[in-house]
């Protein structure tokens, strides 16, 4: 035998040794545990199991959370600092954004992974999310709010959202992605809301804008920080590559769209409030003034143009797989408005849309669009589950669990059915947030929830009684493994005109 020879000998044995030693471990952790359960292996723990599953994130979890009883602490690599606590039980929800609200800011780990948001209303606490939250509520209650909100939406509608939903119409076998369409509808309504500028990028040309296609590529390199130590990742971003390349150039994106909007207090009437309160409470330097309105514009963005896009996105889809429910959005339609030109339709009058109503709540239920939120208390803690939390320690809540589970929801948990939140008498049932947590619980409970609702209204009733949508076959429809719960493949549709 040669020198050569021996080696490759002794290394095969080594690797035979090895890998019947993670086999073996493999078993004794196994004993006692579900079979969805990720094995914790000594010095990497159960990172293996995590990254092997990364392209289906949220249903893994899903399994894990349903299986185990809604909470499960997830264990990191040795000295990673990765240990998290992950819950979807809505009594620890209650707990943590309601009852002991105190102790939940969103914490500084918070802060380091979701850096790209700034000091904006998202990753802000205590005195200065007071701030954002009264100003921006503020704004929102003002009595000319909804009817701006009204002109914005369907002079979109009228200018854009028709004009191309009708070029696609009159090609035969002409896909359009439906999910591209309320991506950029609502990035150009939040824009001349909140900067007083359309970006028009819903036009029949359909432009590409690096801003608004960065809110897309943004939310997938946040979630895989919450799964990759700190100091590779930020290696990654010293470097300039992988998913952290891409988290930069969004940066970028996002800085020089926002800026030359915001150049001299310009902005529209949302941003001079912010301005004033910038400076009467002294939040900063003069010299900090537009870091803080660019940060204040992307927050209220993100939350205009996502959770607006992603639900209407997951009606279309679970609505073209139920006709029953279909039939009986458009009969509430017709019963409400009959011949009435859609320019009548105001937000007061979306009120009356009770069936459509829980049509979009089971959407936002299946698939709210922030799937994660993040929390860390200032103090240890005991949920009401039991688990401990030490303090500063990770607790990520999975909303997409919630909807999900059997005890929550019943054994029809998976099913569509808008008729759930629909009373006896006909009207909307409300559940508690904290069991139905789309738009996040407690104090920090969306503002924006009463104007998504009117303005997912106005466009599902115009799309509805305007067009038939039919899925494009054979197309893959999947969340998307991110933070924001989209289609991974966007939502590929055939439409038609109705009589």
């Amino acid at each position: 035998m040669g020198i050569l020879d021996y080696y490759n000998y002794q290394y095969c044995i080594f690797l035979f040794l090895l890998l019947l030693l993670v086999h073996h471990f493999r078993l004794a952790d196994r004993r006692g545990k579900k079979p969805c359960e990720p094995t914790n292996y000594p010095v990497i723990g159960m990172l293996p199991d995590v990254i092997l599953n990364l392209h289906r994130a949220h249903d893994y979890l899903n399994q894990i959370l349903n299986d185990c009883g809604g909470t499960y602490l997830f264990r990191g690599p040795w000295l990673s600092n990765m240990d998290m606590l992950f819950t979807s039980d809505p009594a620890n929800i209650h707990h943590v954004f309601s009852r002991n609200f105190s102790n939940y800011p969103k914490g500084p780990e918070f802060r380091i992974i979701f850096d790209i948001l700034g000091d904006g209303i998202f990753s802000a606490d205590f005195e200065l999310w007071e701030i954002h939250r009264k100003t921006t509520l503020a704004l929102l209650t003002h009595a000319d709010f909804n009817a701006r909100l009204e002109r914005t939406v369907w002079g979109k509608v009228e200018t854009g959202l028709f004009p191309v939903l009708d070029h696609f119409c009159s090609g035969i076998g002409m896909d359009l992605d439906l999910q591209d369409v309320f991506q950029r509808f609502t990035f150009d309504n939040i824009c001349k809301l909140v900067l007083d500028h359309d970006p028009c990028s819903l036009s029949l040309d359909m432009p590409y804008l690096p801003c608004e296609k960065a809110f897309s590529h943004v939310a997938e390199p946040l979630l895989r920080r919450h799964v990759t130590p700190r100091g590779v990742w930020k290696l990654l971003r010293l470097l300039k590559v992988g998913s952290e390349r891409k988290l930069l150039e969004c940066s970028k994106a996002f800085t020089e769209f926002i800026y030359p909007h915001i150049r001299g207090g310009g902005g529209g009437s949302m941003l001079r409030a912010f301005e004033r309160v910038y400076r009467e409470k002294k939040i900063g330097s003069t010299d900090g003034l537009r870091d803080f309105l660019k940060d204040t514009s992307l927050n209220l963005m993100f939350a205009g143009r996502d959770t607006t896009s992603t639900c209407l996105t997951w009606l279309f889809w679970l609505v073209a797989q139920n006709p029953a429910s279909e039939r009986k959005i458009l009969e509430e339609i017709e019963h409400e408005f009959g011949k009435r030109n859609w320019r009548c339709f105001t937000a007061q009058d979306s009120q009356k849309l009770v069936y459509l109503h829980g049509a979009l709540c089971e959407s936002l239920r299946l698939f709210p669009p922030v799937a994660l939120e993040h929390k860390a208390p200032v103090r240890p803690d005991v949920l009401p589950s039991g688990h401990p939390l030490g303090r500063n320690g990770k607790l990520i809540i999975s909303f997409y669990s919630v909807g999900r589970m059997e005890s929550v929801w019943g054994k029809d948990c998976l099913e569509f059915k808008p008729e759930r939140w629909i009373t006896s008498k006909g009207g909307l049932r409300h559940e508690a947030s904290y069991k139905f947590p789309a738009f996040n619980a407690g104090p920090r409970m969306c503002l924006g929830k009463e104007m998504a609702f009117i303005q997912m209204k106005m466009v599902a009733a115009a799309i509805m009684r305007r067009y038939h949508v039919r899925l494009v076959e054979g197309h893959p429809v999947c969340p998307r493994e991110s933070i924001i719960l989209q289609a991974k493949h966007g939502l590929k549709v055939n439409l038609s005109k109705r009589n």
